[in-house]
């Protein structure tokens, strides 16, 4: 057998990456998601019991893995500057951090790094540390 050549070469391109953590509770996890940082959910099964969702908001997705009894290790003062679950890159990041600071447990508040970007912490229930990050000129 002989492999056909293409006559085009085309060149892989990765299009996304979406952070998958594993929670002991699907449903409260996504709850919180949703109302505090205005993500939509999108569950399987369509009802709960659920054992995996995606979240996501413009064009960031997280997705959970149910893994029972799970409790995530805290490792966040185990690295000068913390240890992050996930990085994310947005627009308008000191009007969201304002509509989140009352409502969300905030381990670093907003502040400008000395690479330039304005960036704030912040703990979900279940203990990932998301990053919320904008270069501002």
């Amino acid at each position: 057998m002989t492999a056909v050549k293409s006559s085009s070469t085309h060149t892989p391109k990765l299009n996304s990456v979406a952070a998958t953590f594993h929670v002991a509770d699907i449903e409260s996890t996504i709850r919180w998601y949703e109302s505090e940082l205005g993500f939509t959910a999108y569950p399987f099964p369509q009802t709960p019991p659920y054992v995996f969702a995606i979240v996501s908001r413009d064009k960031v997705e997280i997705m959970f893995q149910c893994v029972k009894n799970y409790q995530k290790p805290d490792l966040y003062r185990q690295r000068d500057g913390g240890v992050w679950d996930a990085y994310i890159r947005m627009e308008g990041v000191k009007d969201f951090y304002k509509s989140l600071k009352d409502k969300v447990e905030i381990l670093l508040p907003l502040r400008q790094q000395p690479y330039g970007d304005w960036e704030f912490e912040v703990r979900d229930p279940n203990g990932y540390v998301l990053v919320f990050s904008e270069l501002i000129d």
